[in-house]
């Protein structure tokens, strides 16, 4: 029998526990959730669009304090700054001074930096409440048309195709033109406000319902569904405990993305004269105006004109970013 080997030092036996590189250091999971963020924080693009996505919200929430810091009431005259003559602004590049940031329009001298952060609030109202009002509807029956098949998925779809071939523009500019002024309990700004809501919230719902739909016929043959299933699940605790906590990612990004199709929608019907009407002011609006005085005095279409791009192209940033957070594969 041989004696044991001499180890230099009294060296022990190393603990299995030892060999583990970071010895000691409690193992933490990651959610979904934070696994997403990771993943967005290093997208520097889609970070860009959102902080300019929140900073329009902050803007448009609290418009009467920027306004009221930065600029004039947005309805408020100043002749003095419009050239008796020419009925342009007398200062160059459309009226841009110290005192009014982005300018002034022609003729009357209101200040567009206010109109522009006013026309913020309905611009942004309208496209998330439409939002809203499109994800409800569409996540809804795009997940009971999934889940149930057969005639209930046959009749849901058909639907969609009937409201996808709907001239949506023409039915929105007869319906916007014969409401009268006041109707439903509200008058003025208020009921275009929730006409715009309707119309483009009602028509819309198709797409986002066929994305849910065609998840839903995914989901509903996994293994966690037939799980709850024999656990003697009922239908409603599977269409909204389980399969809608896995459909959120898809949702999130579309309506993400389906709001800045919605800016666009309300200040294109505005800018047909049917959206919200004046002195109220509206990008849409503005730019319909613009077109009158676009050769002497094109900084009033352009102001306008930029707030919907750089709007509309934060958005889209941001839903880009997203859709490639929560499902890398979809890059």
């Amino acid at each position: 029998m041989s004696a044991p080997l001499d180890v230099p030092g009294g060296a022990t036996e190393a603990q299995p526990e030892a060999v583990l590189s970071g010895a000691g250091v409690a193992i933490q999971g990651r959610s979904l959730t934070r696994i997403a963020w990771l993943r967005l924080r290093r997208d520097r693009w889609a970070l860009a669009g959102g902080v300019i996505v929140v900073l329009l919200i902050l803007i448009a929430i609290f418009a009467p304090l920027v306004v009221g810091l930065l600029g004039h009431p947005p309805n408020e005259f100043h002749p003095d700054q419009i050239d008796p003559d020419l009925a342009t602004p007398i200062h160059p590049l459309g009226g841009i001074t110290g005192d009014f940031l982005l300018g002034v329009e022609p003729l009357n001298g209101r200040d567009l930096f206010s109109r522009v952060v006013y026309g913020a609030r309905i611009s942004l109202l309208i496209a998330f409440l439409a939002t809203l009002l499109s994800v409800l509807i569409g996540t809804v029956l795009g997940v009971v048309a999934g889940y149930y098949g057969r005639w209930v998925d046959t009749l849901i779809s058909r639907t969609m195709d009937l409201f996808l071939a709907f001239p949506l523009l023409v039915f929105a500019l007869a319906l916007a033109g014969v409401v009268p002024d006041k109707a439903f309990g509200l008058n003025g700004d208020a009921l275009r406000i929730a006409l715009l809501i309707f119309i483009i919230g009602f028509f819309n719902w198709p797409y986002i319902g066929r994305i849910v739909r065609g998840q839903t016929l995914s989901l509903r043959e996994r293994e966690f569904v037939d799980a709850a299933r024999s656990l003697g699940a009922r239908t409603p605790y599977i269409l909204f405990r389980e399969l809608l906590p896995n459909l959120a990612a898809p949702i999130l990004v579309y309506a993400t993305l389906l709001i800045p199709t919605n800016i666009l929608f309300e200040a294109a019907l505005s800018f047909l004269g049917v959206g919200v009407r004046p002195p109220t002011p509206t990008w849409g609006g503005m730019l319909s105006e613009a077109t009158t005085y676009y050769r002497v005095d094109p900084t009033f279409m352009m102001v306008p004109g930029v707030a919907i791009f750089v709007t509309v192209l934060a958005f889209n940033i941001l839903g880009d970013g997203l859709r490639d957070a929560l499902d890398p594969r979809a890059r």
